[in-house]
């Protein structure tokens, strides 16, 4: 297992969830930019990259074949991907979706395949349906290296999955410094599991989803009083990156400055000082006494929304308005969230959004929440 992470050759991982777009279109990815942005990540030695079946309305896959597979040598990079379990019906569907993906991506195999946002329901249906036997199948036949998966849920079940399953080389965790002793997540009770069982991690949503790259008030101010040059991302992502056991960190790179900075800082990577690490236990506490909502802006609770309502936009605003005050900007920001779409108070309170978030917010409460604030 230990050898999965000496085949890094760097730390940062780029994510294929927030690519650059073509006028706010989530469908439609620049692939211009992609392209100059996959060029000087690669330039600088970075090699891996992570996408999904539903990244991007299904188009992430896609657009990494164009601006990838189809322009680097298959030896230079590894690509990993996700089974969607959620989608799986009955068990050939295992094999449909698989190819779908090999196609989509243009590649006759995937360097690291993964069982997508496992939990214990997840777990459960994978197993009956042939989800582990299959990607097992897979790596024997060679269309898969190494198999995995990533998670949203306890501790308890984790264990449970890696001490039925050890044929799992690895594990995509959510850790991040706010979230390390989060009841709902569990960062650092996940990440012990796996340490126990020898299973090396794959970090995801180190800024939490872009939430520790903006502060105010005193978090900034401890952060800025150790480096005024260094972004507020730089700390979640070294912060991460610093854990032993912690092979590569995934960083969702939507644009060429956020790339820069990250490269910046992890192409001689350098793990925090004991001075950092006590900063950052002073900036949660700060952050702590802020009442923003944890969304990290995954959008699974987006799909099959009856009143069709952008509720990681509608939290963003509302967040926005927690750290900043309710400005011009702030309102603007709630206005593009629901121009077009649902508002929070057409929520009909039917839980289906809560079943799916990964962070287990309360959103059908947090929306009432939302829908007051914007209404002064």
């Amino acid at each position: 297992m230990g050898d999965l992470k000496s085949m890094m050759p760097k730390k940062l991982g780029f994510g294929c969830m927030r690519l650059p777009v073509v006028n706010g279109d989530t469908n439609v990815i620049d692939d211009e930019r992609f392209c100059a942005m996959i060029d000087s990540y690669m330039a600088q030695g970075f090699c891996y990259f992570d996408t999904a079946f539903p990244y991007h309305n299904e188009k992430s896959e896609e657009a990494v074949r164009r601006c990838l597979v189809e322009r680097y040598g298959r030896e230079k990079f590894f690509l990993a991907t996700k089974m969607p379990v959620w989608l799986v019906k009955e068990k050939s569907d295992y094999e449909k979706i698989f190819e779908t993906q090999r196609k989509r991506c243009g590649v006759e195999y995937f360097d690291f395949y993964l069982l997508h946002a496992m939990n214990k329901e997840r777990v459960a249906e994978a197993e009956e349906k042939g989800g582990f036997a299959f990607v097992q199948q897979m790596k024997a036949e060679g269309k898969i290296r190494h198999i995995g998966f990533s998670f949203h849920d306890t501790a308890e079940v984790l264990e449970d999955i890696l001490s039925r399953h050890p044929e799992m080389e690895f594990v995509q965790l959510q850790i991040n410094y706010y979230d390390w002793e989060s009841p709902n997540v569990q960062s650092r009770k996940c990440y012990e599991v796996a340490v126990k069982y020898g299973v090396p991690v794959i970090v995801m949503e180190p800024v939490k989803g872009g939430t520790l790259a903006n502060m105010v008030g005193e978090p900034g101010n401890i952060l800025k009083a150790l480096n005024k040059e260094a972004s507020y991302a730089s700390f979640a992502i070294r912060y991460a990156a610093s854990l032993e056991n912690v092979m590569l960190v995934l960083s969702g790179m939507s644009d060429e400055k956020q790339l820069a900075d990250n490269t910046s800082y992890m192409k001689e990577f350098k793990p925090l000082s004991e001075e950092e690490q006590q900063a950052i236990a002073r900036v949660v506490e700060e952050l702590e006494k802020l009442p923003t909502i944890a969304c990290t802006k995954c959008r699974y609770c987006v799909e099959g929304c009856p009143k069709n309502i952008l509720i990681p936009d509608v939290f963003h605003a509302y967040n926005s308005v927690v750290q900043f005050g309710l400005n011009d900007i702030t309102r603007e920001n709630y206005n593009r969230a629901v121009e077009k779409q649902g508002k929070p108070q057409d929520c009909i309170k039917c839980g289906k959004c809560e079943g799916q978030c990964p962070q287990h917010l309360e959103i059908r409460n947090l929306l009432e929440k939302a829908a007051e604030t914007f209404a002064v």
